[in-house]
Parts: structure tokens; C-alpha cells; sequence
């Protein structure tokens, strides 16, 4: 497909730092369905404040951005994309989609703010895999690049995106830590065309000299903010250093700061505008509840909420924290497994495939699974610790009331906290509903659908599939047929998700 951009690089002036200089004449900028975008704000309280405080002003776009699309059908894909769409069905774009691809299709640069769950990734991968298809790859120099800051929404990104790469015949692979580097490295060799990968890993490869970027004509920066925020800055600019310079970029974010703004500056140029969802805050389906709880009473309280009906998510500070509580919660009978960074990759994505086919009923959590992660029908997020930056308190009620679905955001709060908490919803533009409850009260049973747990002691096995799969790789042998047939009638509807 052809690549000529439609916006030349050279015709932008260029700053000391190597940014191009944007001017705000003639500029078109894209809106949004939610309204304009936040507010400048300041950062929270505590000990880990935002690296940088305050929104920056949205650049604008210097040549007009072309109209939006109001069906996949007319935009100007292969017809192998558009047949894979309607086999999802999948008829009518996302706003940020039926906004930004027209433009990206096209070869623009594109900044796009959007919380997870709004359609980013089939906003960026469509016309990464579009202006990719009937390209072939050499050995260890794709063609096209989405970096992401963690694991889980790496491997998000190419499971959304792998029914669309084979629908065009393109290669894709997924290189992060805590998975084999010689598997990854292989795959390289091979010849790759995709590469949804962690900065740190790249890295890696490409120190090994397995890796090049020197053929990469379409890069893609998803959740740039977590990149800043967890440190990835210096390896995500040195990536993107060694990329086609003429190439096609585009940067989506929940959240735009002043750390994300020099990367826009310095890579972007004339990019299509469009941002949507400027904050979890901002999404009216989203109910914000601070519930104040005496310190004594906290550990009752967190219990009869996770013992509630349906699915929960709890955040807490430590990977210390998390196990206790989660070893607490299955000695009172709640389903509960934990998610942190000490986990293998393998427990990792074990225990998210448990929490989203019902397997497991509550997912406690350090901020690791504050982004990349969804989850469908999920409707309670609750800060057992409440968290120390307006970002993290964005990210983390971002798990719930996606898509357009409602949920709510709890956050339990003891006397000490409450001055603290009151400057950080300020902060994140909320006004929350605040409670005093205790456990057993029909007030948190209104809030939250907490119940008393059974009290009998539970254990997470693994589903008979998986367990019967991992015996017979064991053996080396396949299993006999009769026994496939009685772990068939056995199968439970986890069994048939995983």
C-alpha cells in the first residue's frame, strides 16, 4: 500500500530540543461527544506525586482533518479487514475511531486521549495493519511498532488485533518480560511484520542485535502517560529514534501531561486531534463513593464486600498487602487470587483468565492491573488503600464502566485518610458521595451488595481442561479418547472460555 505521507515533515520549523514548532492559525481540532477537555490540575497528596503536574493545551492541527466515519464500511480498507470487521460484527466505529481513522488511513500522525475501553486499539490497529497488509518482513526488521508499558496490555493489544493480522496474512509478535527472550528473539528471525512489545524488552533485542527498527513505517505509543510515569521515557525516545524518521506515528493516552507533551512535540507532526473520555471522572455511567470505616472495622468491611454477588476488583499499595488479604478472603470463603509485578508471568495471565470467566470472583491487585486490562461486565472497583496520586485513582476506576456499561468506584477511607482524600478527588475533578458505614449496615449493602461470607475455607484449583492439559504434556503422550470424552462432559463454561 502506498506510503507517501500527506503532510511533509520538512515544511514544520523546528525548536532547540527538536520539536516541531506548532502554530495555532488555520488549525482545525477534533471534539468529542464527552465535551472539551479537562481542565490544568495539580497532582495529589502523599508520598509518590505525578513526575510532572498539569494537563497541556491539545496542539492544533495545522491542515484540516479529514471527517469522520460513521461505519467501518466506508472507510478505505482492505477488503479482507472489512470482511473480518463484519464477521466480529462490527458495523458502527467507536467516536475516537470513526474520528481518527479516516486521518490515519491516510498516513496522518494522530494524538488521541482515551481511557481503556473506548476503542483505542482497533482505533490505531486497523490502519496500522491496513497500511501494513501485502508487505513482507525480513528477518529481524519489522515493519510496524505499538509499544506499550506492561505485559497484560500487551498481550490485550494482540489478542484484539490477531483475528485482523491473519485476516491480511501479517505476522504478529508480542515481546515483553517475564516470557521466554530466545522464543521472542526466534520469532524475530523468522520475520515479523507487527511488534506489540514493552520498551525494556525491545530493548533487550535490540542490544542482542536481534531486533532493528531501521523498516519501521508505522509506530504506535499506547498509554504514554504509564510509559512517563513508570520510567520508560529514555527507552521509549531511544526507540523511536531508531524508527523510519519519515514514518507514521501515533500517540494514545489516557491522561495528557507535560511528559507526554515532549514526546508530542518531538515526534508528531501536524497530528489529527481527538480526545475522548478526558477522565474516568468525566463518564456519566461511573458512580464515585468514598466510604468512611473505622480502622477497626476495615477488615470486616473489605470481606463482606468481596463476598457480594458478581465480580470485584480491589486495589491495594503493596504485593505484602495483596497476598495477606487475599490469603484472608479465601480462609472466609471468598474466590479471591492476586495480581502483582512478584507473580510469574504465567500466574499473571492464569489468574486474569480466572477473574474474567468467573472462576475466581475477586481480583486483588497492586497498581499493575490499574490499566491495560478489561474486563467485560465488571461493575465494582473498590481502593482498599486509597491511592496517592489523582492518576492512579483514574486508572483504577477505569477497569469499570467500559463501553458505555455503568459501575461503581468505592473507595474505603479510615479518620486519618479523609483530609487527604478530599484534596485528591479535588484534584481528579470529582465530587464523590461520601458515607460513614460499618460492616453488617444496609447502607454498604446498598453500595456495594456486600453479604456476610460463608466462612468455609476455599481453595482456586485450576479448571479440569487446564489441569488435564498440563498432565498430558506431562506424559508426552496424547490422552486416550474416552478419557477426552469424560473431561469433555465434565467441562465447565470456564473450561470453555479458556
Amino acid at each position: 500500500m502506498n506510503r507517501t505521507r500527506t503532510n511533509g515533515r520538512s515544511s514544520l520549523t523546528r525548536n532547540r530540543t527538536g520539536g516541531p514548532v506548532f502554530r495555532t492559525a488555520a488549525g482545525s481540532e477534533q471534539g468529542s461527544r464527552f465535551g472539551a477537555s479537562a481542565p490544568s490540575r495539580s497532582g495529589g497528596y502523599g508520598r509518590r506525586p505525578a513526575a510532572v503536574q498539569g494537563e497541556f493545551a491539545l496542539p492544533k492541527t495545522i491542515t484540516p482533518a479529514l471527517p469522520a466515519a460513521e461505519a467501518f464500511a466506508d472507510l478505505a480498507m482492505p477488503g479482507e479487514l472489512s470482511a473480518a470487521l463484519t464477521a466480529q460484527g462490527l458495523t458502527v466505529p467507536f467516536p475516537i475511531q470513526g474520528a481518527t481513522l479516516p486521518n490515519t488511513l491516510a498516513g496522518r500522525d494522530v494524538l488521541g486521549r482515551g481511557r481503556t475501553g473506548s476503542g483505542k486499539t482497533l482505533a490505531f490497529g486497523l490502519a496500522l495493519l491496513a497500511r501494513t497488509a501485502g508487505e513482507r518482513a525480513e528477518p529481524r526488521q519489522p515493519l510496524a511498532l505499538v509499544l506499550v508499558p506492561t505485559r497484560e496490555l500487551a498481550q490485550q493489544v494482540t489478542d484484539a488485533l490477531t483475528p485482523y493480522a491473519r485476516a491480511v496474512k501479517l505476522r504478529l509478535t508480542t515481546v515483553v518480560g517475564g516470557m521466554s527472550i530466545g522464543r521472542q528473539a526466534g520469532a524475530l528471525r523468522a520475520g515479523t511484520e507487527v511488534v506489540v512489545a514493552t520498551p525494556g524488552r525491545l530493548m533487550d533485542l535490540i542490544d542482542r542485535g536481534e531486533c532493528r527498527l531501521n523498516q519501521v513505517a508505522v509506530t504506535v505509543l499506547d498509554e504514554a502517560d504509564q510509559m512517563a510515569d513508570m520510567g520508560f521515557m529514555p527507552q521509549v525516545t531511544a526507540l523511536l529514534d531508531q524508527v523510519r524518521p519519515e514514518g507514521q506515528r501515533m500517540l494514545f493516552s489516557a491522561t495528557l501531561d507535560r511528559n507526554v507533551d515532549l514526546l508530542v512535540r518531538r515526534y508528531l507532526t501536524d497530528p489529527v486531534v481527538h480526545s475522548v473520555d478526558p477522565s474516568a471522572g468525566a463518564v456519566t455511567t461511573m458512580e464515585h463513593h468514598v466510604l468512611h470505616v473505622h480502622s477497626a472495622d476495615k477488615q470486616r468491611t473489605t470481606t463482606e464486600i468481596a463476598a457480594r454477588e458478581g465480580r470485584v476488583m480491589m486495589f491495594l499499595d503493596t504485593k505484602h498487602a495483596v497476598d495477606r488479604l487475599t490469603e484472608d478472603l479465601l480462609n472466609s470463603g471468598v474466590r479471591a487470587a492476586a495480581l502483582h509485578g512478584g507473580k510469574s508471568q504465567s500466574q499473571r495471565t492464569r489468574t486474569l483468565a480466572q477473574f474474567k470467566t468467573g472462576h475466581v470472583t475477586v481480583l486483588v491487585a497492586t497498581n499493575v492491573a490499574a490499566r491495560g486490562i478489561h474486563v467485560d461486565n465488571l461493575d465494582l472497583v473498590v481502593n482498599v488503600d486509597p491511592p496517592t496520586d489523582p492518576k492512579d485513582y483514574l486508572h483504577r476506576g477505569g477497569r469499570t464502566a467500559r463501553a458505555g456499561e455503568s459501575g461503581s468506584v468505592v473507595t474505603l477511607v479510615t479518620p486519618n485518610q479523609r483530609g487527604g482524600m478530599t484534596r485528591l478527588m479535588r484534584a481528579a475533578g470529582i465530587t464523590p458521595q461520601t458515607t460513614q458505614v460499618r460492616s453488617g449496615e444496609e447502607a454498604l449493602n446498598r453500595i456495594t451488595g456486600s453479604q456476610a461470607p460463608s466462612g468455609v475455607p476455599v481453595v482456586i484449583t485450576a479448571p479440569v481442561l487446564e489441569r488435564a492439559a498440563r498432565v498430558a504434556a506431562s506424559r508426552g503422550r496424547r490422552r486416550p479418547a474416552a478419557t477426552v470424552r469424560r473431561v469433555d462432559v465434565r467441562q465447565s463454561a470456564f473450561d470453555a472460555a479458556v
